[in-house]
């Protein structure tokens, strides 16, 4: 309906008929005055509703899951302790020997070399502590 308005085929066919004095003619401009009168909650509506869908799928796909991984992560970064075995983003891994407010300090290789990160530069706690293998760690 919208369409055959927008381009005009409905009142050209009503026009057409109306002009050859058919009774089918008047019926057909009847319909389309009638056609013309669309609720404006109704168009508005129509129009908004595939953008608030579209955003509901975001939501649902991108954004939630997104927070729900944000979330995991500061909460693993806030639970860090000292002999946790660490994985940074560069990949590295290392034994937390001390924790400060911003930076973790991490023993590295079989030197054990200090080493001190940023805390938002650690991606991942290992399953394996240092004090449960200790000898496998090095």
């Amino acid at each position: 309906m919208l369409i055959e308005k927008i381009l005009g085929i409905t009142s050209a066919v009503a026009e057409g008929n109306a002009a050859a004095g058919t009774t089918a003619g008047a019926a057909a401009t009847a319909a389309a005055e009638q056609a013309g009168e669309v609720n404006p909650v109704a168009a508005l509506l129509g129009t908004f509703l595939p953008m608030i869908l579209i955003f509901v799928v975001f939501y649902f796909f991108l954004i939630r899951p997104q927070r729900k991984k944000d979330k995991q992560v500061k909460e693993m970064l806030n639970n860090l302790k000292a002999g946790d075995r660490v994985c940074t983003i560069g990949g590295i891994y290392g034994t937390i020997v001390g924790i400060r407010d911003d930076t973790v300090t991490l023993s590295v290789g079989r030197d054990n070399l200090s080493m001190v990160v940023a805390r938002w530069g650690i991606r991942s706690v290992e399953e394996v502590t240092i004090e449960n293998d200790a000898e496998a760690l090095n």
